[in-house]
């Protein structure tokens, strides 16, 4: 029979939550004092019908005396705490952290699946197993879970929410609670992973589960592979709920309070709220009043049952260790932009079969693209070894399977990207692509800083991969960087390509993934690490990287980009040639010259203006243009500044201006307020710009892109 705590520890906790003594005890089953102690202490066991006697007391049964995997039901209540209001009577109306990304199912897959991969347990040679679940519920099914979390003491919390002051907040409980009441609809979406570490620890101090469940801001994550170091990913949890409602359930993989299994809290994200005569600061938790607290107002973290767990939806495959994250009200608004305003059916007496189910399956289609986009190189592995990350989502409506579950293979997600990866993986690059087929390799040098901001740490050789591109791929010719976990950190095309290149896929592995005995490797990773942003998306001039080195650190960076790109070039096969339709060109950016004299003074010589030489796009999945531009500067020119626009070419009329969401420096220019200002001396700059889609009249694929330059004269000459 399985067994919880020991025997001692169990009843001394039992006594607490019942708020009995070990003298009221004794005195209740008609032992002594000494024998309790005992008891509690560990120097004996109760005889078994003395334990019958003993169960009786804690209003509990010989079941859980045996095995001690539960606390008692007779002990403090489970239900919501919320936290007071401040003593300064200061109001936070929200989460911050929970804005620091959309509400968008794409960003949760990337950031729940870095966390999984930084929790993963490394010594047994397995894969973390990342599962997502999609479940719609209606009716009856509904009710059961809405009473299972208590949902009439929490509906007045709602209320003054919606009846405050209009928010952002405010309004996404509006929507929230709009699904659930008129539509009698609400969506979960759960996040498990397996072979994970799990919260572990204490309930209140450092500890994997106080990062979590307690705080903000706090990534507790110390090895220097890891993806995360900001702690908001785990924010994008809460985002990704209408009713800011999050349930947990983990497995540890450490036993805190000697168990492991069905450790259940939630947690509550709300603004600051007036109940009656109560006010309230925002948070809330889900547990087991804490008698260690004062009145025990306190909730905590409890050793659920298994039905208590099944009723909320958080019942995990066997007991390996790991967490399941529970999001109540999930929504996704990309899923919601892309199609049309879901309604009721009228066929279908289940309310929203046709428009609901649409929801759900664009959901589970975004979820599978992104987590077979970020963590392809995850999921692949040389012969005989286990991958670092496995990854599936399933999709179920009132506990009836609506998507079978979909297992990621990066083979299909990212065929050529993968190949090459596997092939370093195996052995099998070869020094230059003279065959269909082949991968390339080649290092990269990356000069690390030292932290005093002047000297060199050493130089660590990263690994460049080039292959060609398999047919029917939609974006080619570009370089994917990432660092020892595998997550995609950096995806760009490569610029300066011959047009009629074979198309070609490009991969550079740094820090630990270059390899065990790549020098300096886990000196690059802390490096990269500080260069991050909060999204992990791209390498930058971070404030992290300012303070921990010096504020010209990134050009190293940037050096070994630019080392890469050249690299590219000389590993790439021949270029086949053009067919006419090439030549000819179809949905291609454009460039002209400045449309218009620039500003201030004009130059005696106009041929000293820097002028836009070329351009080379790419159209992302999401509709938007990518571009990579060069800038020749001439002699003197550098004391120009250039400002790139964008606008969709039509037949008549005024071209429609897109707006830039990105502009960056890629080489020998920065980005200031909009402007490239060029670095002194420089004959040549490139650039990076991606359109904002939501400026954009009709996708990339539908229309053409005209790109002008336009030149302000700089106040140095």
């Amino acid at each position: 029979m399985e067994t919880g705590t020991e025997f001692g520890p169990w009843l001394a906790r039992q006594l607490k939550l019942t708020g009995k003594s070990q003298t009221e005890l004794a005195d209740e089953i008609g032992v002594t004092r000494a024998a309790v102690s005992a008891w509690v202490t560990k120097r004996a066991t109760p005889r078994p019908e003395v334990s019958a006697r003993i169960a009786e007391a804690l209003g509990t049964d010989m079941a859980t005396m045996s095995t001690r995997n539960t606390d008692t039901t007779a002990g403090l209540p489970i239900g919501w705490y919320h936290r007071p209001e401040h003593a300064d009577r200061g109001r936070e109306m929200g989460n911050a952290a929970t804005f620091a990304f959309d509400a968008d199912v794409e960003v949760l897959a990337r950031e729940t699946g870095q966390n999984s991969l930084d929790e993963r347990l490394p010594d047994n040679g397995r894969p973390v197993r990342l599962r997502f679940t999609l479940h719609e519920f209606t009716g009856e099914k509904l009710a059961d879970f809405l009473a299972a979390i208590q949902w009439d003491d929490l509906y007045k919390h709602y209320e003054a929410v919606i009846q405050g002051r209009d928010q952002k907040v405010t309004r996404s409980v509006r929507a929230g609670l709009r699904d659930l009441h008129e539509r009698d609809r609400l969506v979960l979406l759960r996040v498990d992973d397996y072979n994970a570490s799990g919260l572990t620890g204490d309930e209140y101090d450092d500890s994997r589960y106080a990062a979590v469940v307690r705080r903000t801001l706090d990534s507790h994550k110390s090895g220097a592979t890891a993806g995360g170091s900001y702690g908001l990913g785990k924010a994008t949890l809460w985002g990704t709920s209408r009713l800011g409602m999050v349930l947990i359930n983990s497995t540890l993989s450490e036993p805190y309070e000697g168990r492991t299994e069905r450790r259940v809290v939630g947690r509550l994200e709300l603004p600051w709220r007036r109940i009656g005569e109560e006010a309230l600061a925002g948070p809330a938790w889900f547990g087991r009043a804490d008698p260690d607290t004062e009145g025990a107002r306190i909730a905590r973290s409890w050793w659920a049952d298994e039905d208590l767990v099944r009723r909320l939806h958080l019942s995990r495959d066997g007991d390996e260790p790991g967490t399941s994250f529970l999001i109540v009200g999930a929504h996704d608004v990309a899923s919601l932009a892309e199609g049309v305003p879901l309604g009721d059916d009228e066929e279908d007496p289940d309310h929203s079969a046709s428009g609901g189910a649409d929801e759900l399956r664009r959901m589970h289609q975004r979820l599978t693209a992104a987590l077979g986009r970020n963590f392809w190189a995850a999921m692949t592995a040389a012969d005989g070894v286990r991958p670092h990350l496995e990854a599936s989502v399933r999709t179920f409506r009132n506990g009836k399977e609506l998507i079978p579950e979909e297992r990621i293979d990066p083979a299909v997600t990212e065929p050529s990207r993968s190949r090459a990866l596997k092939a370093f993986l195996d052995g099998t690059t070869v020094d230059r692509l003279t065959e269909a087929g082949q991968v390339a390799q080649a290092s990269i040098p990356l000069r690390i800083p030292g932290r005093d901001g002047r000297s060199t740490t050493g130089q660590h050789e990263a690994v460049l991969l080039v292959t060609d591109a398999v047919d029917g791929e939609e974006t080619v010719n570009v370089m994917t960087a990432m660092r020892g976990n595998r997550m995609t950190v950096r995806s760009r095309a490569v610029p300066g390509i011959p047009l009629g290149a074979n198309p070609f896929q490009a991969v550079l592995l740094t820090g630990t993934a270059a390899g065990e005995k790549a020098p300096y490797a886990v000196e690059a990773e802390t490096f990269l690490r500080a260069a991050e942003p909060p999204e992990h998306n791209k390498w930058a001039q971070t404030e992290d990287l300012t303070n921990d080195y010096a504020p010209s650190a990134h050009r190293r960076i940037t050096t070994m980009l630019h080392s890469a790109h050249a690299q590219v070039k000389g590993l790439l096969a021949q270029p086949k040639r053009q067919s006419k339709a090439q030549r000819d060109g179809g949905n291609l950016a454009k460039r002209i010259a400045p449309k218009a004299e620039p500003k201030g003074k004009p130059r005696a010589n106009p041929g000293s203006r820097p002028t836009l030489t070329d351009l080379k796009p790419v159209i992302r999945a999401d509709g938007a243009w990518e571009i990579t531009g060069e800038v020749t500067v001439p002699r003197g020119g550098d004391g120009w500044r250039a400002r790139p626009t964008a606008a969709l070419a039509v037949r008549s009329g005024t071209n429609p201006q897109v707006a830039w969401a990105e502009l960056e420096s890629v080489r020998d220019c920065e980005v200031v307020d909009g402007a490239l200002h060029f670095t002194p001396g420089t004959r040549s700059a490139v650039f990076r710009a991606i359109t904002d889609p939501n400026t954009q009249p009709v996708r990339g694929d539908r229309s053409s892109l005209v790109v002008e330059l336009d030149l302000v004269e700089g106040e140095a000459q």
